[in-house]
């Protein structure tokens, strides 16, 4: 009796990197909608360059950002637990390249791959626990530390491998939306920030300092 042939080894690599069967390398120039609220929920991005931030509009037309995502991050991932339309607005803040799966393909290969099923759920229960934090972070700290803390995440600290600490100038309105603030009290603590060594402005970007998590664990 024949032998099945031997299945080849699923590499989660080559497919976040590679266009391959029902995916896609997807480019967004800055300031570029990759996706608006109420638009149909068909695909998932895997952002592999930039960064992009997540709004909502209420009925009343006012907008909050709920969060900023950059590279190793998946967007519009509702889609696959059944979300008919998205649910916010994301908009990239920097050139961006992702990688568009549609939703039947990365049903089958959550299905059929444990190891990216695998790294997909640590992804989703770690993005979970952030979610609390931000929670908590808006209801107990200062919005310094919130700004902080807001930034630290922006440059990835805490990562697997090195820190991203040079990341895509953000605008003060952008940042004080993400940390539920005013314009002016951003500006006030970017400049104390800047001013003790904390950040520095290099060119078209912000370079984030490790330092600044003193701000954070500073009671």
């Amino acid at each position: 009796m024949a032998k099945k042939p031997k299945k080849d080894p699923f590499d989660i690599q080559e497919f976040l990197s590679s266009a391959g069967t029902s995916r896609s390398i997807a480019k967004f120039k800055k300031g570029q909608v990759i996706f608006s609220q109420d638009d149909p929920c068909d695909d998932v991005l895997y952002i592999q360059s930039g960064n992009a931030k997540l709004s909502i509009v209420n009925t009343q037309g006012k907008e909050a950002v709920l969060a900023i995502v950059g590279p190793g991050d998946f967007l519009g991932e509702g889609c696959i637990i059944g979300n008919p339309v998205r649910m916010a607005t994301a908009t990239a803040m920097a050139p961006l390249n992702a990688m568009s799966i549609e939703k039947k393909e990365m049903m089958r290969v959550l299905h059929d791959e444990q190891e990216f099923a695998g790294k997909f759920i640590s992804y989703m229960l770690e993005r979970n626990l952030k979610t609390e934090a931000d929670l908590v972070d808006q209801l107990f700290n200062s919005s310094e530390k919130r700004l902080a803390r807001a930034l630290l995440i922006l440059a990835r600290y805490g990562k697997a491998g090195e820190p991203e600490t040079i990341v895509a100038k953000i605008s003060q309105e952008t940042l004080a939306e993400l940390v539920g603030t005013t314009r002016s009290r951003v500006n006030f603590f970017m400049n104390k920030f800047r001013k003790l060594g904390f950040i520095h402005y290099n060119g078209g970007g912000m370079q984030i300092h490790r330092s600044l998590l003193n701000v954070v664990l500073h009671d």
